[in-house]
């Protein structure tokens, strides 16, 4: 589709320690309706994106791409709105070289909302995170600013299963599962 708000990225950036400089360049992103082009975008419909949460989320991609946060890794989707996250356990913890992923849903006014995070299938044991994946993580909630990013979402989830000692479910998790049937996100569940 031919639109006017098309655009390629192109944000220089110096390597770390290296005397020359690199051109980082984006997929190509209708501006206003922030999709990828020529490809077809998978999943439930919802909102587009603002423009300011597509350069906001365009930012952060080119500052991942270049510096990811230790022990994650962003597997590439067909849209900019969702992402998939490879998060490895830290050494020296109960989830170590244990892999998962995340799947983060950014809303249409992101960073003003928080993203919804959630583990895909099989989430690990924790007593924060729900058999469905949902995680019971203040930060993804009522505690959310505007400041945090992707990669700061991230470390703290990584710290959370870093932190704990034994691998359970949450007390409530079966009665929780049970409301979060037909696919309601972890903010519209009681």
């Amino acid at each position: 589709k031919n639109c006017q708000y098309l655009t390629m990225k192109e944000q220089p950036h110096s390597c770390r320690g290296a005397e020359t400089n690199a051109v980082l360049f984006l997929p190509l992103f209708c501006v206003r309706h922030c999709r990828r082009i020529m490809i077809s975008s998978s999943g439930p419909s919802r909102k587009s994106l603002s423009k300011i949460a597509c350069n906001r989320l365009q930012k952060e991609l080119a500052e991942w791409q270049v510096s990811p946060p230790t022990g994650f890794k962003n597997k590439v989707t067909d849209n900019l709105q969702r992402w998939v996250i490879e998060v490895v356990g830290a050494p020296g913890t109960l989830y170590a070289n244990e892999t998962y992923q995340l799947q983060v849903d950014f809303p249409e006014h992101y960073p003003m909302e928080a993203p919804q995070v959630i583990f895909l299938h099989p989430a690990p044991l924790h007593p924060h995170i729900y058999s469905n994946g949902h995680i019971c993580l203040d930060i993804l909630y009522d505690s959310w600013s505007p400041a945090m990013t992707v990669s700061s979402v991230c470390i703290s989830i990584l710290s959370m299963l870093s932190s704990s000692a034994v691998k359970q479910r949450p007390a409530d998790n079966d009665h929780y599962v049970k409301n979060c049937r037909n696919g309601r996100s972890p903010k519209e569940t009681p």
